[in-house]
């Protein structure tokens, strides 16, 4: 499953169908068990040029904390390691926005397929470069 956001409006898009998140939240994403969603860092959760950090893509980190009170998981998943990582880490703490993983995947799904795949294992990812697959054209 891919989801796709724009950031002026907060919309999401979810098999091809928008919904503004102004919408009642099991209308935006169907929650049955919890559900999985890695965010990007730069460009995504913070308008960044990296390595410094910038303003806090509020409306998404909103969603994110409302999203993670209904019991899914948070996973941050972003090209950044080492110091420039934990400013990261740092800054979204600040902004109260916590993690389950951080650049891996979780217990949970290491266990139900015995390894730990380099691709992040979710439901929806969100990132500033995110393309949905119908979007390709040859």
């Amino acid at each position: 499953m891919f989801v796709v956001v724009s950031y002026d409006a907060l919309t999401i898009t979810h098999y091809g169908r928008q919904h503004s998140t102004d919408m009642p939240e099991a209308e935006v994403l169907i929650m049955g068990e919890h559900k999985i969603i890695a965010v990007d860092f730069d460009g995504t959760l913070c308008f960044s040029n990296w390595p410094a950090l910038g303003e806090p893509n509020v409306a998404l980190i909103e969603y994110l904390k409302d999203w993670k009170k209904g019991g899914n998981k948070l996973i941050l998943w972003t090209c950044r390691a080492g110091d420039a990582l934990d400013m990261a880490v740092s800054w979204c703490t600040e902004h109260e926005l916590v993690f389950d993983a951080i650049n891996d995947n979780l217990p949970e799904i290491v266990e139900k397929y015995g390894n730990n795949s380099r691709k992040i294992t979710c439901d929806y990812y969100i990132d500033d470069r995110a393309m949905l697959p119908e979007s390709v054209r040859i």
